[in-house]
């Protein structure tokens, strides 16, 4: 397998880290066509701690 290592663009990487830094909750989609890295997608989800509670005047 050491022969066949293709060399991937740094910046992508970079690119892919920062993403996976700054997401808290969720989902990081990469996209690959002919062994290249072609496109990311994220699907952040956001959580809300007490949302079983409802206020007075509250809710949905």
């Amino acid at each position: 397998m050491e022969g066949n290592k293709k060399s991937i663009n740094e910046s992508i990487v970079n690119e892919i880290a920062k993403k996976i830094r700054n997401i808290k909750y969720g989902s990081i989609t990469i996209t690959i066509h002919n062994s290249k890295i072609v496109q990311t997608e994220i699907a952040e989800k956001e959580r809300y701690e007490n949302a079983g509670q409802i206020e007075k005047g509250g809710g949905i």
